[in-house]
């Protein structure tokens, strides 16, 4: 079922799947402002949980009157749907930017969390957001024929200047690289149809002039960091691993930046482990 989550200058699209008596799991997709399918990591998890997923701020249906893409105005979003569901304590999963905001979250906000499951995640902020831009960048020009490399370029400029229609073709071109490699039916797993420019390049600012994520050797929680061997990030993930250096820190093969779509029984594996609930089967990958 879907509801309205209010916070002070947004109205936050939230779709809940109930299962009384269970623990809770706050997922965050990625972006930023850019929706994204997550319904094979929902189905998974709400046999076991009650799952919550929500559009984040200025995206798809949850307008930001504000404006405001700051850090502490994301962080009070997850406050709010905390609230309005009345939870002590809860899992956060994030992708992509959602796992970078789960970080930005877990460092103001340990006492609320009884774990942390990061899928992909972008790497850090403050500096560490531009090494991970750059590094993204590397990887598109990579996959990429000369024509689809330029158009990206092209598109990403324009989508700074506003362009809505811009930053659709750009994360077309995304994630059919992401895909490019794999067997997967739809190559492009977020909403184009859906991008709005001004959460993704007010958020990308906002993470430039944020300080640098502390190290957090004992985060109090269990956390769990899954890349592909094929992911967009290259060498800054060592930054997640340096940050939280108790964590379990595994690298999926035969994967790239939508691992359950790439290797569905490992990542699913690593995903049960992680939430200690049965396994789909066993498995090996790398750490």
């Amino acid at each position: 079922m879907a509801i309205l989550v209010k916070n002070s200058d947004t109205n936050l699209y939230t779709q809940v799947y109930p299962n009384s008596g269970k623990d809770t799991v706050i997922l965050l997709h990625g972006g930023p402002g850019v929706p994204e399918n997550l319904d094979p990591v929902i189905d998974y998890l709400r046999k076991d949980f009650q799952v919550i997923y929500f559009h984040q701020r200025g995206t798809l249906n949850s307008p930001c009157s504000s404006g405001s893409f700051s850090m502490d105005s994301y962080i009070s979003d997850i406050d709010s749907i905390a609230a309005y569901f009345k939870l002590d304590k809860f899992h956060l999963f994030g992708h992509s930017w959602g796992g970078l905001y789960a970080q930005v979250y877990a460092a103001k906000r340990q006492d609320k969390l009884r774990s942390v499951f990061l899928c992909s995640p972008a790497t850090g902020t403050n500096w560490q957001w531009a090494k991970t831009v750059l590094e993204v960048g590397k990887f598109h020009k990579r996959k990429s024929t000369g024509p689809e490399w330029a158009a990206m370029v092209k598109n990403s400029a324009l989508g700074m200047l506003g362009s809505y229609k811009a930053y659709g073709k750009f994360y077309t071109q995304f994630s059919t690289n992401c895909n490019r490699d794999f067997r997967v039916d739809n190559p492009v797993q977020v909403m184009v149809d859906h991008i709005k420019a001004k959460p993704i390049t007010r958020t990308y600012f906002s993470l430039l002039l944020y300080p640098p994520l502390p190290k957090e050797a004992e985060p109090g929680f269990k956390m769990t960091v899954v890349f592909g061997d094929d992911d967009i990030f290259g060498d800054s993930t060592s930054y997640v691993k340096k940050r939280y250096p108790t964590c379990t820190f595994i690298i999926l093969p035969a994967s790239g930046h939508f691992p359950w779509f790439h290797n569905v029984e490992a990542f699913f594996t690593v995903l049960a482990d992680h939430f200690d609930v049965d396994r789909p089967a066993s498995v090996t990958f790398k750490e």
